[in-house]
């Protein structure tokens, strides 16, 4: 046996530089046009067949069907779409997974794009250097690109040859006769390859180059890409192990889509081999499996062209170096046909499953609930909605969750004002009162909880390849939430001080009362005015952020009026010193509040409206 092991570490380098390549495009493209991605699929309509044609565009730019699926979870768990409408986006996502294999069908064997990867390089790498963010992206697109197509010329270079090394694949070739039992065991290969390295299109690439040398026969490199499609499910089942609800949910239904699909293509393989087999055929692309069966005769009635005809080594001079050379030509041309004829099977069957499906959607739905079913509302209130953990593949696109998620924390935060205001009015030998004591310290302690997990997602977000309006975006949220955090905190606060006031048998007068009240309703208002600028961060509206500035000096100058009043009025005896204290020590809580909340829309303002001036973040107000 002449494959060694450094030959088979030599295969997984080349399926490695495939992915990459992959990854690199895909993140070049995404940051080229982060924005227009994000637009498409905010303004996604309820429509099934636009959300199906949303779903494959979107797969087709970003070369990853399982990033446009863990992206949809997100709009799922927003409400923006409900599951039944993400199944149309899953499924028009399959059928972009097709793209990505036309791609390498097309470019990779009709012509040598290894030849020109390298010249590509030298174009796009000193794009890199540029200051536009634009370009650079787009240099990072074109390097990608050039690497994909190197990593598949090294696939075909590095893969072991089935023939000349019989006893590496005993175990396959021992079941490569059993009729249907070999379509199902290659099949389960196709899904546990794919299982292993997580991406349907290097699967595709490594069958296309067994396929194409003649390793295997056109049936069984079917049954190996049609394994993959199954076999790709597993990275949003691996992202969504982590996530919520909805996130297991769309997983479930993706897996349902293919395992489906692969169940009624398998049920009538032959027939549905024999169409393709008709089809390819009719447009001329001869029968598909001309191309194992010349390679198959050329072993057994022509050894010496045979030995030769992949590695071109027989000398020029040589008596027989003509009939190379026609086998050879023979060859690439049958090699071109068979690699069309395997992406149209592809394509196909991925278009027949998809038009028998999208009728199925509902049903779908109810099959994915009912294996996941949901748990408690008390479990789900303060889970996160739009992001989850788990894997990270579309880093320039989670920020547009994230944006959505921080909405989210905001108002859930924003309960607490209001539980802190009816706290304020409650007697503390009322039950309700240690109740909602209770509730508010729970929720300070989920707030704390929800910064650190949108804090950990936007770290690893900016950990990926993103632009300068990504890495600004990033660091205007790790502010937001922050702000937000800290108004968690002074809600907590005035449930302490309330602690201490009936501790102390403080008692307030109608007066104390309605004071805090007139803060709380200028606080109210503030915090409004805040979730309107983050429910609306992509267009902020300069006259809702005047407002803001305008409330908070509101809340400023009655915080100073209340002030002096105070003193006043402790000294005219309306109120003891030590509720004065207390009521004080709330207004000033309240007071920075608002100072919490006005940081929240400077920093909307400053890298968000700004962000194409650069304009650095503007300084905190305090007080």
């Amino acid at each position: 046996m002449d494959y060694s092991i450094l030959d088979f570490l030599a295969l997984i380098g080349s399926v490695c530089l495939f992915l990459y390549g992959m990854k690199v495009m895909s993140e070049g493209l995404q940051k080229a046009a982060g924005d227009r991605l994000r637009n498409i699929l905010s303004a996604m309509t309820r429509n099934r067949f636009a959300g199906l044609m949303t779903g494959f565009f979107i797969t087709a730019l970003i070369q990853s069907s399982s990033a446009s699926i863990v992206l949809v979870v997100s709009f799922v768990n927003a409400g923006l779409m409900s599951l039944a409408q993400s199944m149309a986006v899953i499924f028009g996502a399959n059928l972009g997974t097709t793209f990505t294999t036309w791609v390498i069908s097309l470019l990779g064997f009709k012509v040598d794009i290894s030849a020109f990867a390298i010249p590509l390089l030298a174009v796009a790498v000193p794009l890199l250097f540029s200051k536009k963010g634009r370009t650079k992206s787009i240099g990072e697109f074109i390097v990608g690109f050039a690497l994909l197509f190197l990593g598949l010329s090294m696939i075909s270079q590095y893969v072991p040859d089935l023939q000349k090394n019989p006893e590496m694949f005993a175990f396959l070739q021992r079941y490569a006769s059993l009729g249907f039992w070999s379509i199902l065991i290659f099949w389960l290969v196709g899904v546990v390859v794919t299982m292993v390295i997580q991406s349907s299109a290097a699967t595709f690439a490594i069958c296309l180059v067994m396929f194409a040398k003649g390793w295997i026969d056109f049936d069984l490199a079917c049954a190996i890409v049609l394994g993959s499609a199954v076999g790709t499910t597993i990275t949003p089942l691996l992202a969504s192990l982590s996530g919520n609800v909805a996130a297991k949910r769309a997983a479930i239904g993706h897996l349902l889509f293919n395992i489906l699909g692969s169940i009624w293509c398998l049920a009538l393989f032959y027939p549905f081999m024999a169409m393709i087999t008709s089809l390819c055929g009719y447009l001329g692309l001869g029968d598909p499996n001309g191309l194992y069966n010349f390679v198959d005769t050329l072993q057994k009635t022509d050894p010496l062209i045979y030995n030769n005809l992949f590695t071109n080594t027989l000398p020029t001079e040589h008596p027989r170096a003509a009939d190379l050379s026609a086998a050879t030509e023979q060859l690439i041309a049958m090699q071109a046909s068979a690699s069309i004829c395997l992406s149209l099977f592809y394509t196909v069957y991925k278009f027949i499953n998809l038009s028998i499906m999208i009728w199925f959607t509902n049903l779908y739905v109810k099959i994915a609930e009912w294996i996941v079913p949901a748990r408690k509302k008390a479990e789900e209130e303060f889970g996160l909605k739009f992001i989850q953990g788990g894997l990270l593949s579309s880093s320039e696109l989670n920020i547009a969750s994230a944006e959505k998620e921080i909405a989210v924390f905001a108002e859930r935060v924003g309960r607490m004002i209001h539980m802190g205001q009816e706290l304020v009015h409650m007697k503390e030998t009322n039950d309700d009162f240690n109740k909602l004591l209770s509730r508010i310290g729970k929720y300070e302690d989920i707030s704390d909880r929800m910064e650190l997990e949108i804090a950990d997602f936007l770290n690893r977000v900016a950990e990926g390849r993103l632009s300068n309006e990504g890495k600004l975006r990033i660091a205007g949220m790790l502010n937001v939430i922050s702000e937000i955090e800290s108004i968690a905190d002074c809600c907590y606060g005035v449930a302490k001080i309330m602690v201490r006031k009936n501790e102390n048998n403080a008692e307030f007068n109608d007066q104390i009362y309605t004071d805090i009240d007139n803060m709380y309703k200028y606080l109210n208002e503030a915090m409004d005015m805040m979730l309107v600028l983050l429910n609306n961060i992509g267009d902020i509206d300069e006259h809702s952020l005047m407002r803001s500035y305008n409330k908070e000096r509101e809340i400023n100058n009655l915080r100073n009026q209340l002030r002096n009043a105070n003193v006043a009025n402790i000294n005219a005896h309306k109120y003891a010193y030590q509720a004065g204290i207390y009521y004080m020590d709330i207004i000033n809580d309240i007071e920075r509040t608002g100072d919490h909340i006005i940081n929240v829309a400077d920093t909307a303002k400053d890298l968000y409206r700004r962000q194409k001036h650069d304009t650095p973040v503007a300084s905190r107000r305090k007080g």
